[in-house]
Order: structure tokens, then sequence, then C-alpha cells
């Protein structure tokens, strides 16, 4: 039978660099003996000197452990895959070889070093490297972190916003004493403390349209951390003009994606999505929330790619596209293809130049229409002067784990999906004050209760529960 083994990178010393071999064997046992036939050295890493398989190593056929099936008298089917899968403690102390780095630098990347795969010249080209982080946020965070201690000699960091306590849950760059000051000056703090052998440039202002291509052509790789969708299309978009790498990522509550888009070699964006979804179908991370280690896992595998790419070593994922679930802890991999009719980087191209990217994605799926407001400040006279007794409906549409944090006083709570289901509980009669969080989803309730069911006294309460926390009860919770 014909079987394929594959190399763990601690072993690949012993196989010429090979990661994977193929060889004819009918159970593991027989593929093994044939291994270390082949490439004796091994031997002695893999098999005690009675030889039994050393405790400290396992063997998968496929995704199962040898030893919960037959163990190494397991029969191999046609084109079996067999990994093996030692334990790993993260090297040993070595003298530091001698290089161009200075003294300090050496001892910083000791365990750089010694990887075979990168060892001192992979050092030097990160040295030599520069990385753009657009964002400082839940993936610009992590991913800056990890960069900086890997030793990118320029990071350079677009954010042009301030610190705020809701953060603190999964941006590790700040911490309490950040709260209420811009993020960028707090980052390159953080940053030049955690490496200062690495350079740490900011730009405190938005990515547009007309700054983009001048930002962006300084540096070697562009990291995407960014929350919205015309950032996202803007910086693919400048990414392929200037002939740069774009390494992606994005989360939504449990969940997040990553590839890297380089349109001189594979697909980009655009190939993989032509069009943004309309505006308010995809909640942002303040709508819909986010788990707080999620943005730590998918910005660690951005700043990876980012060091595969500048150092050549290992696969980036270029036609790939990575798909995390935190609550079933698995990974999923699609395929993504160069699109021959991609307006940017198909075979006819007819995006030249940076568009409007706020119109690209903002327009409106239906024709827009005004929605009447009401403030939070005459939200609260009419509380005061009692709801009921002047037909007054306080109409809650958040979900009901929003609902727990924090909620007002005589509302009545119907999630917006909801809503069209329960039309029995609203009057014709009645005043209709809506609210959500931060007046988004309850102005869709507001257009859908006026102009599609007919309801003609209904009002969206401006700002939500977050406008009522800033400017009527600041001892309510917010989130």
């Amino acid at each position: 039978m014909s079987v394929v083994i594959r190399i763990p990178a601690p072993l690949r010393a012993y196989t010429g660099g090979a990661k994977a071999i193929t060889s004819q064997a009918r159970t593991v046992a027989e593929a093994l003996a044939g291994l270390t036939a082949q490439y004796p050295e091994l031997r002695r890493h893999l098999f005690n000197d009675d030889g039994r398989l050393r405790a400290f190593v396992n063997i998968y056929l496929g995704d199962e452990d040898v030893r919960h099936l037959q163990g190494l008298d397991t029969p191999l089917p046609d084109g079996a895959m067999l990994s093996i899968v030692p334990s790993v403690a993260g090297g040993v102390d070595l003298a530091p070889p001698s290089a161009a780095l200075s003294p300090a630098e050496i001892r910083r990347y000791a365990r750089h070093l010694i990887l075979p795969e990168l060892a001192i010249d992979g050092q030097r080209k990160l040295k030599q490297a520069s990385v753009l982080l657009v964002g400082a946020g839940g993936l610009g965070a992590p991913a800056a972190m990890y960069l900086a201690a890997a030793g990118v000699g320029r990071l350079g960091i677009v954010d042009f916003d301030v610190v705020d306590e809701s953060n603190l849950q999964r941006q590790i760059l700040y911490g309490q004493s950040n709260v209420g000051k811009p993020k960028l000056r707090s980052a390159i703090q953080r940053l030049r403390d955690l490496n200062p052998f690495v350079e740490v440039v900011g730009y405190e202002e938005p990515l547009t349209s007309a700054n983009a291509l001048r930002i962006l052509a300084d540096y070697d790789v562009i990291v995407d951390g960014a929350d919205n969708f015309p950032t996202r299309y803007l910086v693919n978009d400048a990414c392929a003009l200037l002939g740069k790498p774009n390494v992606h990522g994005s989360i939504f509550r449990f969940e997040g994606q990553v590839a890297v888009f380089d349109a001189k070699v594979g697909p980009c964006y655009r190939c993989l999505y032509p069009e943004p979804p309309p505006p308010g179908l995809v909640p942002a991370c303040a709508e819909g929330g986010v788990l707080g280690v999620l943005p730590g896992v998918i910005g660690v595998i951005q700043a990876t790619e980012a060091i595969k790419l500048i150092t050549g070593i290992g696969e980036p994922l270029i036609g790939r596209l990575l798909l995390y679930d935190a609550l079933e802890m698995r990974f999923r991999e699609l395929t993504v293809r160069k699109d021959p009719d991609c307006p940017l980087c198909g075979a006819r191209p007819t995006i030249r130049a940076l568009v409007d990217y706020e119109a690209f994605c903002g327009a409106p799926a239906r024709p827009s229409v005004s929605v009447p407001e009401i403030s939070v400040r005459e939200l609260k006279q009419r509380i005061d002067a009692g709801l009921a007794a002047h037909n007054v409906i306080l109409l809650d549409v958040r979900e009901p784990y929003e609902w727990q944090i924090a909620r007002l006083d005589g509302a009545l709570l119907i999630p917006k999906g909801e809503v069209a289901n329960h039309l029995h509980m609203l009057s014709q009669a009645d005043e209709i004050l809506v609210y959500c969080r931060s007046g988004v989803r309850s102005a869709e309730v507001v257009r859908l209760l006026i102009h599609d069911i007919g309801l003609r006294n209904v009002k969206n309460v401006k700002g939500g529960i977050l406008a009522w926390a800033r400017e009527v009860d600041p001892r309510m919770p917010v989130y």
C-alpha cells in the first residue's frame, strides 16, 4: 500500500529537509521501519534502544492516534497519511551563532536563530522588512505585538481612535491607564517597550482614497485589521495597484477568517467577495459582540503569515481562505481562485485608481427614507409623565442578553428579528418609541413599521441606550 509519512519540523534535519516521504507499507510498523531504513539517524529519535516507540512521539493515521486503533500493527489503506507528532518544548539553550546582528539582538532572537528554516538569514530579512498594520484594535493589537517581538524592522500603524474601556476585553496592547487616550500613542509606547530594536511609525489619521497609496507604498507587507467594509476594499485595491501582499483577517462573534491576497500571484479580496453586503446586514462587533480571545487567534495567524511572506518560509495562505470556529474549535480551509473577470486583477481590469469606498459599500438596498426621531431627554420626559397614561409604547428591539445588561423602565422587549411576528402587540392608536443600543437597529424597525406596516406615530430614540447612559443616567452600564 502507498503511504505518505509527514515529517515534523524538528526531525527534518535528519531527512534532508523533506517534509513528507512516500513509501510502500501494509502497517504503521512497516512504514516506520522503511522510513528509518532510509534515514537511519531518525531511529534514535523515534525508538528506544529496546525498539519501542518513544513515549514523547505520537503517530497519527489521518486524524486518529494509532494508540487508539491497533498501535503499530494498525493496517494502512492505500493512500494513507501518517503524521509523526513529537512533543516540542521550544528548543534548548545554544551558544548564539556569530552574525551581523548585534549581541543584544542575538540574545533576543535566539529561539529564531536556532530554527534551520529561519536562522541568521531569516532574522536579517525580518530586521530589514517593514509591515503596515491598518488598525490597532482587536486584530491589530496581537499582530503588532508579535511582529514587534519577532523583530520586524519597521512597523507602521494607521489608527485614529481612542481607547475605550470596552476595548480592554480583547485589545491587549492597552490597559486601564490608556482609557481615553489615543490608541496610536499608547500602542507606540507599548511596542517600543516590547522591542526597542523595532522602529514604530504612527499615522493618526483615517485611511482614505487620498492617502492610502502614499502610506502603503513604503511597506513590504500590509496587515488588514479593519473593522468595516469601506476600509477593507480600500486596502485590497491599494495593495493590488501597488503590488503588495494583503494579509486579511476578519472576526464576528465566535468565528474568524484569514487569507493572503496577492494579486501578482493569486486572487484579491474582490475575487472572493466582488461586492460588500447591504448596509446593516453584517453588524459590527459593537452590535453583534465578539469573544475576547477570538481576535487574538486571528491576529496571531495574520502575524504568522506576514513573517512567512517576509522570510520566504512555509506556504502562505495565497489562494486559500482559513475559517476558524471557536465554539467547535475547528479550522476549515477553502480554495479561493483568481476571478478572470475581476474588475481589479482580472484579464481586463476596469479599476485603475482608488474610488469612493463609502459610496461603494454604503449604497442602500432600497431608497433611503427619513426616520422620525426623539431625543433621550425628550424620552425621559415621556417616562416621567407616565407611558401608559399617555398611550406610549416604549419598544426595545435588542436581544434578550442585551436586555439583561441594561434596560429602560417600562419598555417592551421584542427583538428586531421578531417584530414582524408581534405586530398584534402594537396599535395604531399608540405612540411607539423604539430604541436599541445605538439607534441603528431601531431606525430599521421604525422604517419597517411606518413604510411597510403603515403605522403613523412611530419614532426612533436617537442614540439608543448609549445616549441615555451618556445624557440621562451615567450610572447605567454600557457595553
